[in-house]
């Protein structure tokens, strides 16, 4: 296994002994598969963040954990992994345990492994359950903060919640779906990838308020559980559809939206509205092709930022504290799409 680390880097990066790294590098027997995996993933995360281990200062060790679609945690590793450079005068270092469709049981025990292990920090997007809120409580009685991503988990002790407001994004979605729906019949769906996800229930929430103001006589039509996958979103639409003749718009909170697309091209029926969460690449090209008529953007990379600045805080290299301040967020169109 070609490396430039030395068997203590490695080690640290993945969480085991000296010796298990030096038995895994020389093929040496006696560790298990997913060990070893473990280990390799460690020398690839030290590859992807090799220009900050040359910076000088104090050094941080962070965990990533997340809970989302494959595009929207290699999101989070890109976005994080280009802003290490730029934390001076910290150096910071992260491992990351990225899961599709990860359940409870797993999250918990990682967090347990985490609170055992020690870490500098903990960057969460998971799902609003108890007892994953109460081994959050665990991480942070050792001293560990704990800082929740996109959607929070208020009823536990973490340290800050970074990301949008999300009721607020639901109502801006709102107020576009009246203004583009206006005069139009038609049901409008709100489609989410899970049922214990905070975030996407606030964004849900604040869309079905709204829209009771702005056009009180619309249907709204609520399609859980999608998984933020394009398979699933397109089997739970195209039921929708079949269902429903007057389906002619959805929000999506939670993703999924080639395969929403795909459904009702599969029907034959017109999206007259479609609005989304975050560009990535799959948005960026239905947004081109005018299938998305808006996208409801904040910048992953700013949020990461301050994610690691609030650890920063938290240890006493910069002043302040942590909070929940929201992130700006904006509406990107076909004609003014973001990088990303």
């Amino acid at each position: 296994m070609a490396h430039q680390f030395t068997v203590r880097e490695i080690a640290r990066q993945a969480g085991v002994s000296d010796a298990t790294v030096d038995r895994v590098i020389h093929g040496r027997p006696g560790v298990r598969r997913s060990t070893e995996d473990q280990v390799r993933q460690a020398v690839r995360e030290l590859e992807g963040q090799r220009a900050q281990l040359a910076l000088s200062g104090r050094h941080f060790m962070i965990d990533v954990v997340v809970d989302a679609p494959v595009r929207f945690h290699e999101a989070v590793r890109q976005a994080l992994e280009a802003e290490l450079p730029f934390l001076r005068p910290a150096v910071f270092r992260a491992r990351f345990q990225l899961h599709e469709r990860w359940n409870a049981a797993d999250c918990v025990r990682e967090l347990e492994r985490i609170a055992r292990r020690g870490s500098h920090g903990v960057i969460l997007k998971a799902p609003d359950l108890p007892e994953i809120a109460a081994a959050v409580d665990a991480v942070a009685a050792r001293g560990i903060p704990v800082v929740t991503l996109v959607t929070d988990l208020p009823a536990s002790a973490r340290l800050a919640y970074v990301g949008m407001d999300n009721r607020s994004a639901g109502s801006t979605a709102a107020y576009l779906m009246s203004q583009w729906m206006r005069g139009r019949p038609g049901t409008v769906a709100v489609a989410v990838s899970s049922d214990f996800f905070r975030g996407e229930e606030e964004r849900e929430m604040g869309f079905r308020a709204t829209m009771r103001a702005l056009d009180p006589g619309r249907a709204v039509a609520y399609l859980p559980g999608s998984d933020g996958l394009d398979a699933t979103a397109e089997a739970i639409f195209a039921r929708a559809l079949a269902g429903d003749p007057l389906l002619s718009a959805v929000y999506s909170v939670g993703g999924g939206n080639a395969g929403i697309a795909a459904a009702f091209d599969g029907a034959g029926r017109e999206l007259q509205a479609f609005i989304g969460h975050d560009i990535n690449a799959d948005n960026a090209a239905l947004l081109r092709a005018g299938r998305l008529h808006a996208v409801l953007h904040h910048e992953l990379r700013a949020d990461v930022q301050r994610c690691a600045r609030i650890f920063m805080q938290a240890h006493g290299a910069l002043p302040g504290q942590g909070g929940v301040t929201p992130s700006p967020f904006s509406v990107a169109t076909p004609f003014n799409i973001p990088s990303g």
